[in-house]
């Protein structure tokens, strides 16, 4: 894909928000929501999106635009060789994260599956249990719904970037929105509703721990694909200056109302069908098919619903996959079309391979346990609590420090407002950012020494 561009600015703005816009904001927001205590991890969430997540999100953007190259290429294009394991940290997150995202992607595509024939609806909560065991648990409809979820990501990356995630953002992304406006409504509907809504909007602090702090600042980071040069790889494709603080306006702002949005659709009916909150991975899978069955139309309303959760979860997987595959192509060179292709298709296998274990943990390896933890949760905990604050912190100080200020100066200051906000950004990068990350991520050590 290297040495595209994007055919639009909006073109740019859906397929980076689409690779935001997930399994992180539609999956994982509301069930880790859920397990710290709903309110008071939202405003956690908000603030450090907002105050860490935007700027990191702007530095990642700068970083790639004012190169134009690759994750392990942008240091070296800038001058900062030394900083290019930065790019290869990246690379390793991306990987791993696609190792267990695309377990979850795959779950995603047997319920659209099922949708479609309408295997989902009609069941009650305990009949949506037992189904998700049963999908969840078995070994081969979890490595199958992998493997499919891979292989589509892989047949999307190898088209390109304007004739195939561009295109299909344009359309399914707005789709997307209407689909969840219709589940929000119909949910606040529902009896008992309001005690969800409470539950969502109303801070408790006593339910906070260390752990429920890193967790925020974790889902922020894996909210907005952060510390995994994903979205600096995207950015090194815009062909334009003045695109990055718009850009990043409205990618947060879209991630931030995806995540509003999944949480008034999933708690209210929980609530409402006197589930737990804190029910885990499965709450998604569960919840939704309940709500679209008390809804006029609910099997074709369900079954676009997972198509779009499906599509939304494949744009991200697609920015992972980019990363590593541009990353390991040599763009001075232009090996072709046909050698990016099998570079793509072994790192595909290879994530395959080493998202067997996540895949299984929730049947045959769920009482394969270290610390606790599951194959998965593991995967998940480095990824989102290790690799990506660190990833987000060292952009923060590259592009605060190193970063050369007449190109942060020609990319930012497009106007007399964004000349006076630079500043603000610049502290945040540079100290603001960087303390919260560190504090917050020694939290559990320094918990434990007072």
């Amino acid at each position: 894909m290297k040495g595209n561009a994007w055919a639009s600015k909006i073109g740019f703005i859906l397929a980076a928000a689409g690779s935001a816009i997930g399994l992180g904001a539609i999956w994982k927001f509301p069930y880790t929501t859920g397990t710290n205590g709903g309110g008071a991890f939202l405003l956690l969430f908000l603030i450090f999106t907002i105050l860490l997540g935007l700027p990191v999100l702007i530095a990642e953007f700068l970083i790639g635009r004012t190169s134009g190259q690759t994750a392990l290429r942008a240091f070296s294009a800038l001058g900062h060789k030394k900083w290019s394991f930065v790019g290869l940290l990246g690379m390793v997150a991306c990987f791993l994260l696609l190792s267990f995202y695309s377990v979850i992607g795959g779950w995603v595509l047997i319920y659209t599956g099922l949708a479609i024939t309408g295997k989902v609806s009609g069941l009650e909560t305990e009949g949506l249990g037992e189904l998700f065991a049963t999908i969840s648990g078995s070994p081969f409809y979890a490595i199958l719904g992998q493997l499919i979820f891979l292989g589509l990501t892989l047949a999307i990356v190898m088209r390109g970037v304007q004739s195939g995630i561009e295109k299909m953002s344009k359309i399914m992304m707005p789709l997307l929105f209407v689909c969840f406006i219709i589940l929000v409504g119909r949910s606040l509907t529902l009896d008992g509703a309001m005690e969800g809504v409470r539950f969502f909007l109303q801070p408790d602090f006593s339910a906070l721990s260390g752990t429920s702090v890193l967790a925020a600042l974790g889902q922020a980071f894996f909210s907005l694909s952060l510390g995994v040069s994903a979205m600096l790889t995207y950015a090194s494709y815009m062909k334009e200056r003045g695109q990055i603080n718009r850009s990043a306006g409205y990618i947060v702002s879209l991630n931030i109302l995806v995540s509003l949005l999944a949480g008034f659709a999933i708690f209210p009916a929980v609530f409402a069908a006197g589930l737990d909150p804190a029910e885990g991975p499965s709450l998604l899978f569960i919840v939704l098919p309940t709500v679209f069955d008390q809804i006029q139309f609910g099997v074709f309303f369900l079954t676009l619903f997972f198509l779009l959760f499906a599509f939304a979860s494949i744009t991200s997987s697609i920015a992972m996959l980019e990363v590593v595959v541009s990353a390991l192509t040599d763009s001075k060179t232009d090996p072709g079309a046909k050698q990016k292709q099998k570079i793509a298709l072994i790192v595909t296998l290879l994530v395959a391979l080493l998202g067997i274990p996540s895949a299984l943990s929730f049947g045959m390896l769920g009482d394969v346990k270290w610390l606790d933890k599951t194959f998965f949760d593991w995967a998940d905990y480095t990824v989102s609590n290790i690799l990506m604050p660190i990833g987000a912190l060292l952009m923060s100080i590259f592009a605060g420090f190193r970063l050369d200020r007449a190109l942060v100066a020609h990319e930012l200051e497009t106007s007399p407002f964004m000349k006076k906000m630079v500043p603000l950004w610049r502290f945040s990068v540079c100290y603001l950012s960087p303390v919260a990350i560190l504090v917050i991520m020694l939290w559990p050590l320094i918990s434990k020494i007072m």
